[in-house]
């Protein structure tokens, strides 16, 4: 997929090097009055997924959509250097998760309007079984408890899906705004969970989730802020640090290992 078809089609200019993600191609441009933008491209489903519901946002909670094709999507760019992952790792991590959850708030608002593709998260979670029957442990007990989770929904609201430090982005006057969603529809406890292990799994170096306390401190935060009951939220947890092992465990990759201690953390809590 090359940039300058849409370059040339939206009046862009390039400001900047290309950014190659495994999922995306990302080009910081320029539109015309010289408002910064961000060119994104991919041939993903789950990205065109989440760009169709990046619009259907407008704006509101999320980085306003100004073009969008098949495979691309011109969205606006945040110029700011400051960052929650910076904000957690220089000790102010109570209001980074109290950001994100202000943000999940607005996005899972309705919005009375015709809602995009979204994927259940009955289906996100089939992934996890078969890793959990393999690998027993506390991967059978994440499985257990998403699966009760998802047999008993509550507030069912439009997801992003991936609702984390790099996820959330300062736009300055706009405000902080949400980028890459995956578009998913459930119990919106699930978008709170996945603060839990960042920004730890951005830059495993530098960590934050797996510090010790921070987990409680965490969990008094977002059950608040959130207005979440703190028993559920665990359960969240549980489950989607489970999900979220075994595709790095599906690839091999030590990541997991940050998964699978924050899901250590959730269950020890919920046994107390």
């Amino acid at each position: 997929m090359k940039f300058e078809p849409y370059l040339k089609c939206w009046h862009l200019i390039a400001d900047g090097d290309p950014i190659v993600t495994p999922a995306a191609k990302l080009l910081p441009v320029v539109r015309s009055g010289g408002q910064p933008a961000m060119l994104k491209m991919s041939d993903s489903l789950d990205q065109q997924r989440g760009a169709a519901l990046m619009q259907w946002w407008d704006g509101d909670g999320a980085a306003q959509v100004f073009e969008r094709s098949e495979t691309a999507l011109l969205m606006e760019r945040a110029t700011s250097e400051r960052s929650l992952s910076d904000m957690a790792r220089n000790g102010d991590d109570d209001a980074a998760c109290r950001i994100l959850c202000a943000t999940a708030a607005r996005l899972h608002r309705e919005r009375g309007k015709p809602l995009p593709e979204l994927v259940p998260l009955n289906v996100w979670f089939r992934e996890l079984e078969p890793v959990a029957a393999t690998r027993g442990g506390i991967l059978a007990r994440c499985l257990d408890t998403a699966r009760m989770l998802l047999a008993d929904p509550r507030e069912t609201v439009v997801l992003h899906g991936d609702l984390h430090h790099e996820n959330v982005l300062d736009f300055g006057q706009r405000g902080w705004l949400a980028i890459d969603p995956h578009g998913l529809v459930g119990e919106r406890g699930f978008d709170f969970a996945n603060i839990f292990t960042n920004p730890d799994l951005s830059d495993p170096s530098r960590p934050v989730a797996t510090h010790p306390g921070c987990f409680m401190r965490r969990v008094a935060v977002v059950a608040d802020a959130g207005r979440m009951d703190r028993t559920r939220l665990l359960r969240w947890i549980l489950a989607w640090t489970g999900l979220s092992a075994a595709w790095f465990l599906t690839d091999e990759d030590p990541l997991a290992e940050i998964d699978l201690t924050i899901a250590q953390l959730a269950a020890a809590e919920l046994d107390r």
